[in-house]
């Protein structure tokens, strides 16, 4: 279904590696324009057309795109690297209304084109509970991340590992291996080329969709399904 996103334009990709190159406030404020208009804007608008295609098999994950769209600068209280400024423009669509839950994400830059889903920095409890889960329902996972249309554009499930299966489950357990997960994900790489184009859209919802039901099923973990009651 045609999306009305025509892709990135080039100036807005360019922009991105000039920034690579002079990552300074002095030189970003007076181009901020061109980040607002060539970036944030088609990214607005690649939001709002996901949005359209997730109504359609994952309604829980559509975002306001303001919201969804990460800021431009980077937090440099706790890196060595002190440069203000993203060389990217990403997006996460979380399941609205749940805090901690698992989503999706893509980003682009004049480098790469990203995409990936699940949970990257799980709370501790939040990490308990999911291997609560993997104990209990490990056939489910398995069969859902063995589908053909989700190894083949995410490949293999990816994330820090324990070295030793955690307190609490036997080393022999079935679900070992899901067990010493610290983190959950899914993530791709490809060339930038695509995001000047409207392949992006397409191929965005294509991955969005074969991810539904990895998504889903870390979802269903007790602890990360409890709806935040305040969220307006």
């Amino acid at each position: 279904m045609p999306s009305g996103f025509a892709g990135f334009p080039a100036e807005g990709l360019a922009f991105f590696a000039s920034l690579q190159r002079h990552n300074q406030r002095e030189w970003f404020q007076p181009r901020k324009h061109i980040f607002d208009d060539q970036l944030k804007q088609p990214m607005r608008a690649l939001v709002a057309a996901v949005n359209s295609a997730l109504q359609r098999f994952a309604p829980d994950y559509v975002n306001d795109p303001d919201k969804a769209i990460y800021r431009i600068y980077r937090d440099t209280r706790f890196s060595n690297d002190k440069t203000p400024y993203k060389d990217h423009i990403a997006a996460s669509m979380h399941r609205r209304g749940v805090k901690g839950s698992a989503g999706f994400y893509f980003a682009v830059s004049h480098k790469e084109f990203a995409i990936g889903g699940g949970l990257y920095q799980p709370e501790k409890d939040t990490l308990a509970a999911l291997r609560r889960h993997f104990a209990a329902h490990h056939a489910e996972f398995r069969k859902i991340t063995a589908s053909r249309p989700l190894k083949q554009l995410l490949g293999d499930v990816q994330g820090e590992r324990l070295t030793r299966t955690p307190k609490g489950f036997p080393c022999d357990h079935p679900a070992a291996d899901l067990l010493r997960l610290k983190q959950c994900y899914l993530y791709r790489i490809y060339p930038p080329d695509i995001a000047s184009t409207p392949a992006l859209y397409t191929e965005i919802v294509k991955h969005l969709r074969a991810m539904t039901p990895f998504i889903e099923f870390l979802n269903a973990v007790p602890k990360i399904n409890r709806t935040v009651t305040n969220e307006r």
